[in-house]
Order: C-alpha cells, then sequence, then structure tokens
C-alpha cells in the first residue's frame, strides 16, 4: 500500500489594512425629497381638515389620495434603482469584528447587534464600517470581538455589509488561516445620518404647504364661520304670544339690526293670530313687541309687510350720531298709525340726554329733536 502523504498545514493570510473614504451623498436630493415630502404631508392633513369643515367631499377625498399617490410614486420611482441592485452581484469579504453591542430585541429568539467590523476586500484597502444586523441568540457567542467573519455589499454601496450566515465552504477555509489588522477610521454607517437641515426643511415646507390650503379657500372658511354665528343664536329666540300681543326676544349676541332679522322674526309670527296687522310694533336691540288692536275696534292698524324695514338700521345709525346723546346709548323703533299715516319714530337715550327722530313710511325723515 503507498504511505499516505501528509497534507500542508494551510498559511494563515495577513490583511494589512489601508482606508478608504465613504461615499459621498446627494444632499441636494435628500434636501427636495424633504421638501416635497413634508409639501404633501403639510397638504394632505390641511386638505382633510378644511374639507370637513367647509363640508367639501372633493378636497376631503384629496386630502386622503394625495399621501397614498405620494407613496405610490416614491416606489414606483424606487424600482429602477432596485432593478439595478437587484441585477448586481455582492462583493464577498473577510471582515474582523472590532466590537459588538446588544441594541435590542431581548424578548425574541433573534437580538439587534451593532457590530464595528473592519471589512478588508480583496482589491481595495480595508476600511472601516459600522451597522446593525439581527443575530439569533444561540449564535451570537460565535461572534466575539477580534473573531474573523465572512461579510458581503453591494459594490456601489460598501457601508451596506452584511454578515454572511454560514458562509460558503470555501470562505469558511479562507477564515480559518485569516489574520486580519485594525482598519483606522472613519467609520461609515448603514444608516444615512439624520440631517437637522433636512428636518427643518421639511418642516417649513409642510408648513407652507398647509397654509396655502388654507390660504386658498379662506372665503369658503370664513363665510362658513359666519354663517354659523347666526344659525346657532337663532335656535336660542323666544317668542310669547297672547291674544293682544306677541313678543319675540333674540339670544345673546344677536340684534334686530342685522340684516334681515326683523324682517325673518315678523314671518315667524304665529298663524293663529292676526299677525299680518298691527296697532303698534316697538323694536328694541334684542326684543320685538306687537300690539294687535281689541277685538271689534276700530283703531287704524297697519299690515306688518308695510315697515320699511331696510331703512330701519339706517334711521337708527343716524339717530344715534346724529342727536348729540352721547355714548353709550339704548335705542326704540316705535311703528304706529295713530294719525292716519304710518309714523316711525327712533328714540335714543344717552348721558348727555334723549333725543329722537321721526320718518314716514318710506323711511324718510320729516322731524329731529335733538338731546335735552
Amino acid at each position: 500500500m503507498t504511505p499516505m502523504t501528509p497534507m500542508t498545514p494551510m498559511t494563515p493570510v495577513t490583511i494589512t489594512p489601508g482606508t478608504v473614504s465613504p461615499p459621498p451623498r446627494n444632499s441636494l436630493v435628500a434636501l427636495a425629497r424633504g421638501v416635497l415630502t413634508g409639501g404633501v404631508v403639510g397638504a394632505s392633513l390641511a386638505a382633510l381638515v378644511v374639507g370637513a369643515l367647509i363640508e367639501s367631499v372633493p378636497l376631503f377625498v384629496t386630502g386622503l389620495v394625495l399621501p397614498v399617490a405620494y407613496i405610490l410614486l416614491v416606489l414606483l420611482a424606487g424600482v429602477p434603482r432596485l432593478a439595478r441592485e437587484s441585477a448586481i452581484a455582492p462583493l464577498t469579504a473577510l471582515a474582523m469584528i472590532e466590537s459588538r453591542k446588544a441594541v435590542g430585541g431581548e424578548a425574541t429568539s433573534d437580538v439587534a447587534v451593532r457590530f464595528d467590523l473592519t471589512v478588508a476586500p480583496d482589491d481595495v484597502p480595508a476600511y472601516r464600517v459600522a451597522f446593525t444586523q439581527d443575530i439569533n441568540l444561540v449564535d451570537l457567542a460565535h461572534y466575539p470581538p477580534g473573531a474573523v467573519v465572512v461579510v458581503q455589499y453591494p459594490p456601489d454601496q460598501p457601508w451596506r455589509v452584511r454578515i454572511v450566515q454560514p458562509p460558503t465552504p470555501p470562505w469558511e477555509e479562507r477564515v480559518a488561516g485569516a489574520r486580519l489588522d485594525s482598519a483606522p477610521g472613519p467609520v461609515m454607517v448603514s444608516e444615512t445620518p439624520k440631517s437637522c437641515a433636512r428636518g427643518l426643511v421639511m418642516l417649513a415646507a409642510m408648513l407652507l404647504a398647509a397654509a396655502g390650503v388654507v390660504l386658498g379657500f379662506r372665503t369658503e372658511l370664513f363665510d362658513e364661520a359666519a354663517s354659523d354665528r347666526p344659525s346657532v343664536s337663532s335656535t336660542s329666540s323666544t317668542t310669547v304670544v297672547s291674544s293682544a300681543s306677541t313678543t319675540v326676544t333674540l339670544g345673546p349676541g344677536q340684534s334686530f339690526l342685522d340684516k334681515g332679522e326683523l324682517r325673518k322674526a315678523v314671518g315667524s309670527l304665529p298663524k293663529g293670530t292676526d299677525a299680518r296687522t298691527a296697532l303698534t310694533v316697538v323694536v328694541r336691540e334684542r326684543q320685538l313687541s306687537v300690539v294687535y288692536a281689541p277685538t271689534g275696534s276700530q283703531a287704524p292698524t297697519f299690515a306688518l309687510d308695510s315697515l320699511p324695514y331696510d331703512r330701519l338700521p339706517a334711521l337708527v345709525e343716524e339717530a344715534r350720531t346724529g342727536l348729540g346723546t352721547g355714548s353709550p346709548q339704548t335705542w326704540q323703533i316705535t311703528v304706529e298709525r295713530l294719525t292716519g299715516t304710518l309714523t316711525v319714530k327712533v328714540g335714543v337715550t344717552g348721558p348727555e340726554g334723549a333725543g329722537s327722530l321721526e320718518a314716514d313710511g318710506d323711511g324718510n325723515v320729516v322731524r329731529r329733536t335733538g338731546a335735552r
């Protein structure tokens, strides 16, 4: 039998590291992406809020659809890059563990470990890199500091390092005979560093986009707020009816000088009385009193539709500013037809005394009496 030739022991491989600079990052692209993301977030949130306030279904739907469409566009824009990356075979190299630290995942079988490695490619200088990778708790003892491991990374992204678990037999043989020296810094990281400038730009874009939506619909917002005020307060008006009179009292914040308020109150008078003719009408800031003629009375009455509603606010304003009564003031409108023709009398009382003016049925002033 031919004697077996003894196996030559594998010579340890020693790799002396050099240095490699981190790849440049396109900060302009990152800022542009931050502006676009902040704008979409701000515009969509503002569209949801404004659309709900003004009850605009298209605007509300836009607030829902906009972020979804943006996410789809981002995913579609990244498809070519992902295709290019998947078409490029990753590079394999030896690496030495400089340090390790568990950073999370203790409650599961895998634990997130922060590694600091010296990576020693065959054709370029060695470099340092830091990254996080999930390692099974059972296998964690196999990765002590100083151990040599096999890693892979994309050729154009050397910071995206992953430890190969387990390596192929040829690389296991290289690990068994490899000796690596530590590489100096700088240390590259796999995560994109957070940029304060990018965060500020994103916040500014979000605020500007939200403000643009609000300003674009400011007319609808303010009209909605204005229309809401009388509708809320009108529910607090009170009407007291008797056989001889009807009294309507408005709620807080209302006035019979508000446009259309007096005409609306007269139109809402109960139909069970002779609500369209009156003996006397008295109007104060928040109170309307209509006095009816007694049954069988021959006293002259007038139709409530004949009042010069559109002129009444102007008559009150003229009496308050032109009769010298001072301020603050109280005012009262009295409408009657005791002399045969419709007469509108506006009385104003202030610190300087009381004054009045009289107008005809068309609201034309025929007499003024200054404060005394």
